[in-house]
């Protein structure tokens, strides 16, 4: 569903992803690990057409991202880190304005928002301004603007970021929803999030694929994959963790 070959960019002399190709296939979560400054969202930008890369080629349902861009976005959902913008706009504005511009109209926009509403417990924030929403309830309304036109590809980049305990379980219950007939990557720094939700693994490191395995080959006996992204990523630089923690910020 989503394939990525030999994927580069670089921001002046620092070569940010180098030669990257990767395959995902359906019914499948993979996670996308990586210290930080490793590509990754580097990476998820240039597969939702958001960053030309310098050099390869990205395919979504088989169609090229920048010769078939709208053909390849329309089964596309992506959140970007750290999403942000149309503060003025109203949440359910926002939600009708990114629905229309996904061919959605009518009786199925005003279903698509409300069921979505509904699985993100979006209800009490409808009118509110997203200049005013903390960063908890700006983080569902970007994910629900990512999958309200359910998507077969889902990119997301960090979509747990900044939620409390209990929204983070709800934003995880959704995409184990998701996972059918869909494929879904999910970049995160919380390796506990990957041990929990995703089927397989990759990890960058200096803008490299340096792993691409099912997760239980990665994980240790305990099912952890601290140890691993450790050793996969600590020998090039600074990034290293400790393995008792679960976190790789």
């Amino acid at each position: 569903m989503l394939e990525i070959n030999d994927l580069s960019k670089s921001f002046g002399s620092l070569r940010a992803v180098n030669q990257i190709s990767l395959k995902f296939l359906p019914n499948q979560v993979v996670g996308l690990l990586g210290p930080n400054g490793a590509g990754k969202s580097t990476t998820m930008r240039m597969a939702a057409g958001f960053l030309i890369p310098d050099s390869g080629t990205v395919r979504i349902c088989g169609y090229d991202i920048r010769r078939q861009s709208a053909l390849a976005q329309a089964e596309l959902g992506y959140l970007p880190e750290a999403p942000n913008g149309f503060g003025h706009l109203r949440v359910v504005e926002f939600l009708r304005f990114c629905g229309q511009a996904r061919g959605l109209y009518g009786s199925v926009l005003k279903k698509s928002i409300t069921e979505i509403s509904d699985r993100l417990d979006l209800f009490g924030a409808l009118d509110r301004p997203l200049s005013q929403l903390s960063k908890g309830w700006r983080q569902r309304t970007w994910l629900a603007q990512a999958v309200m036109h359910k998507p077969r590809v889902l990119v997301l980049d960090e979509p747990t970021d900044g939620l409390d305990p209990n929204q983070k379980d709800l934003v995880r219950g959704l995409v184990r929803e998701l996972r059918q007939g869909r494929t879904v990557i999910l970049s995160t720094h919380i390796l506990e999030e990957v041990e929990e939700l995703c089927d397989r693994v990759v990890v960058l490191d200096q803008g490299r694929c340096v792993a691409d395995s099912p997760l239980d080959e990665l994980v240790d006996q305990r099912g952890r994959l601290a140890t691993r992204f450790r050793l996969l990523t600590q020998a090039k630089g600074d990034s290293a963790m400790n393995p008792s923690t679960s976190s790789v910020r």
